[in-house]
């Protein structure tokens, strides 16, 4: 369970990180007139994404799943996985990348790198981390009920995204 806290606390510190950059990102959106779309579901997004990580470990240590290495390998392999696609999305995006939807008026749509292939590359990170994640350490609970949550905030999300954009380039 030890490697698994640290897992984690891993994906924690990343999602820090993708704070920070978001942060400065948002700044230089409005600094540029940028425009923030559902604002409202934001603290839904927040509160779920802390809740997929304390789960993770919540279920592991409270129900004493144990790892299992037939499932628990190939779903590390998706959480890399994941994190690589996600990280792909934000330096493709540059600085129009963030957490939040947010638009600078006048600029161009981003169709290169993941966003060639797919619409919505990041969410797919998402789904992704959010089953894989608790089964690495066979918290499956968690994975369903995230999944789950998660379906219903992305069908809002993507949602306010899409409209969002129409209006680029």
């Amino acid at each position: 369970m030890v490697w698994y806290g640290l897992l984690i606390a891993a994906v924690g510190v990343e999602r820090l990180g993708e704070l920070v950059v978001a942060e400065r990102n948002r700044r230089w959106s409005r600094q540029r007139g940028g425009v923030e779309y559902g604002a409202r579901h934001y603290p839904v997004m927040v509160v779920l994404h802390t809740g997929l990580l304390a789960g993770c470990l919540l279920e592991v240590a409270a129900l004493k799943r144990p790892f299992t290495p037939v499932l628990g390998f190939p779903m590390l392999a998706l959480v890399i996985a994941a994190q690589a696609l996600r990280w792909w999305c934000i330096t493709t995006l540059g600085r129009q990348w963030n957490t939040r939807v947010i638009v600078v008026p006048g600029a161009s749509r981003v169709t290169g790198g993941p966003y060639r292939l797919i619409p919505h590359p990041n969410y797919v990170a998402v789904v992704v981390e959010g089953f894989a994640l608790p089964l690495v350490h066979g918290a499956w609970i968690t994975a369903l009920v995230f999944t789950a949550l998660n379906a219903a905030l992305l069908r809002t999300r993507v949602r306010v995204e899409n409209t969002a954009l129409a209006g680029l380039r």
